[in-house]
């Protein structure tokens, strides 16, 4: 217990100072018990705002990651006993020390009662604990509810592949009904929740707003007709069961929920890279379903006739499905190489299966190839643009290592970019996406420039908006010395070098990714836009180009960035010149003084004076007289 400081010093000197268990190494000195307690104060709270930010920093961690701060936490000491005599700290300040504050922590380890080691929770089990089922749900963005729409679709696909199994076929038998029932009800609770749970609260657009307001979205839900199809396909036409028996034709109104059949694979081709393959996979299931739809009429119709009571017919021989299916496909296909029918029933089956198949099998082929055109529509105008360009070069008898080259160009394009003008996918999006591409694209690249750091952020991503992508070549020169500059290159791949000397060929410097060059004659530092080097693509280089009009007009709405660059330019201009020797400062002609004359002498003076007095002539003696006034005066005469 810490003693104030208003108590008088006999009684601090008689009754000693406890210290906290971490200050009891504390030495003695010879001061006075005021100061030792502010000592032992100050010490303690220091160590108290250690031990809170090591708290902190645990709690951080096993928020960010549990599995990790668990095990890295590190065994408590044990409380140090108090010492004898000594009284037991109080609640309040049990409560505001390092282990206080609620107690015991909350981890994922917990402390079984009658056990001396901790049971750690699974991962999984704590996920779902932790698990909110979110208010509103994105149906274009939410990963969740792909999977979810997923696993719809394989709930209605049971239903549209085995109801006209089970129909037809003596698949169906007693002994496995239960089975059956059991998939079948399963699915049903597949519609059930995706009607009552995720349906209700998928996000709409209303009035260029989203909105995602639950009772909104569940009234927006409720007007739709998707709502009317969901609740007709779980109409409880099995309670007709008791009096039929368990037919699975009355499950037919669970086919009506096809719409989510169809938005799933509209989401699933939107998350796709390559949706093509998906949407040629999707067509042929749609021929092997009328396949196996056809191949379950046959074995029914068969059955209702006789199995094995005409050539025609299903004799009933080997397994019952493969064999109808081979008959299926030779019908639908037009293969030929059938027993003739013999019934009218027959004939009239086998006519309607020659018209379908012929229809069915054309519209097939038909979608087939669409969907491999629009697959392959970027290689195909690749393709002709470059059967155009090789002819024209021929019938302009090109020399035949540009041709190469412009081969070469066309392929690497392609290879490295996919297409061969980026600018004509971009310009059909909005400014703004435009803009959100170009930053994830070249911000990173453009960013780094030594050049345009210091400038305005809005600047650069204006300026990301006007650049061009384009491909040189080994040995291709990007820009030649003397030449008007009208644009800046920025390096985005590949290296270029700037060569010069007599030959043409020595190598200055390399410049690689990040690099720029041009700017000073785009930026007309100097006193002219002449480029001041060569520079060669060094193998295959991909250049960002800045136009210097785009330039221009983008620096017109940023004066300071203007001066910025200009500053920039300028010193990387005057960077590596040899400075010039001063001149030593000539010091200003100095005007030649004017001869001082002799002063005239005082006999003279004296008789000049007689003589005017004497004679009262002014004449030839007072003429001598002013010039001799004027020559003892140098004054004057400079003036």
């Amino acid at each position: 217990r810490l003693h104030s400081e208003s108590e008088d010093d006999d009684e601090e000197a008689s009754i000693p100072v406890r210290a906290w268990p971490s200050q009891s190494s504390l030495h003695k000195r010879p001061a006075s018990s005021a100061s030792q307690t502010s000592t032992v104060v100050n010490e303690r709270l220091q160590e108290l705002v250690r031990m809170f930010k090591e708290r902190t920093e645990k709690a951080k961690e096993k928020l960010i990651d549990p599995d990790s701060s668990d095990e890295d936490t590190p065994p408590q000491p044990p409380a140090p006993q108090p010492a004898p005599g000594a009284q037991p700290p109080d609640e309040n300040e049990t409560q505001a020390g390092p282990s206080g504050g609620g107690g015991v922590e909350s981890g994922t380890e917990e402390e079984q009662p009658g056990r001396c080691c901790k049971v750690k929770t699974p991962r999984w089990i704590r996920a779902c604990v932790r698990f909110r089922f979110p208010a509103s749900i994105d149906p274009f963005t939410n990963l969740m509810y792909v999977l979810w729409m997923f696993l719809v679709s394989l709930a209605w696909n049971w239903n549209v592949w085995f109801i006209p199994v089970r129909w037809a076929f003596p698949y169906q038998t007693p002994d496995n009904i239960h089975y059956w029932l059991l998939t079948d009800y399963l699915c049903d609770l597949i519609y059930i929740l995706d009607i009552a749970v995720f349906q209700p609260r998928l996000q709409f657009v209303r009035g260029g707003d989203i909105v995602c307001d639950q009772k909104e979205m569940r009234k927006n839900y409720m007007k739709t007709k998707r709502f009317k199809f969901d609740v007709a396909s779980l109409v409880p036409l099995e309670l007709f069961y008791f009096k039929t028996g368990i037919n699975p034709l009355l499950r037919l109104p669970r086919l009506l929920k096809i719409k989510s059949f169809f938005e799933f694979n509209d989401r699933l081709e939107a998350i796709l890279t390559k949706a093509y393959i998906y949407r040629v996979i999707r067509t042929t299931t749609y021929l092997l379903y009328c396949l196996h739809f056809n191949a379950c009429l046959y074995y029914w119709i068969s059955d209702f006739i006789g199995l094995g009571l005409t050539q025609w017919v299903y004799n009933g021989e080997g397994n019952s499905y493969i064999r109808c299916y081979y008959f299926a496909v030779k019908t639908l296909i037009t293969i030929g190489g059938l027993p003739d029918p013999t019934t009218l029933s027959e004939i009239i089956f086998q006519l309607i299966n020659y018209f379908i198949g012929v229809f069915a099998f054309s519209i097939m082929i038909g979608q087939m190839r669409d969907v491999v055109g629009a697959a392959t529509a970027s290689q195909t105008y690749y393709r002709s643009c470059m059967d155009s360009t090789i002819k024209y070069m021929s019938s302009y008898r090109i020399p035949r290592d540009v041709q190469n080259r412009v081969k070469t160009w066309y392929n690497y394009t392609w290879q490295s970019q996919g297409m061969l003008d980026e600018q004509e996918l971009l310009n059909q999006l909005p400014d703004k996406m435009r803009l959100d591409i170009a930053i994830d694209v070249s911000y990173s690249i453009v960013s780094k420039v030594p050049l345009f750091q210091g400038c305005d952020r809005q600047m650069i991503f204006d300026m990301l908006k006007s650049l061009r992508s384009v491909v040189y070549l080994p040995g291709d020169y990007v820009c030649k010395k003397g030449e008007v500059g009208r644009e800046m290159y920025i390096i985005k791949a590949g290296e270029v070098q700037v060569v010069g000397g007599p030959d043409g060929k020595t190598v200055f410097v390399t410049l690689r990714a990040g690099s720029v060059f041009g700017e000073i004659s785009l930026l007309a530092v100097g006193g002219g836009n002449r480029r001041t080097a060569n520079v060669i693509a060094h193998g295959f280089a991909n250049l960002f180009i800045l136009d210097k009009k785009d330039l221009n007009e983008i620096l017109v709405h940023y004066p300071e960035s203007k001066k910025l660059l200009r500053k920039k330019a300028r010193k990387m201009l005057n960077k590596g010149k040899k400075p010039e020797p001063k001149e030593e400062a000539k010091e200003p002609p100095l005007v030649p003084a004017a001869p001082v004359r002799a002063e005239t002498p005082k006999l003279l003076k004296a008789a000049l004076e007689m003589t005017e007095r004497s004679s009262g002539l002014k004449g030839a003696l007072a003429k001598v007289k002013e010039k001799t006034n004027k020559s003892t005066n140098p004054a004057n005469h400079l003036l």
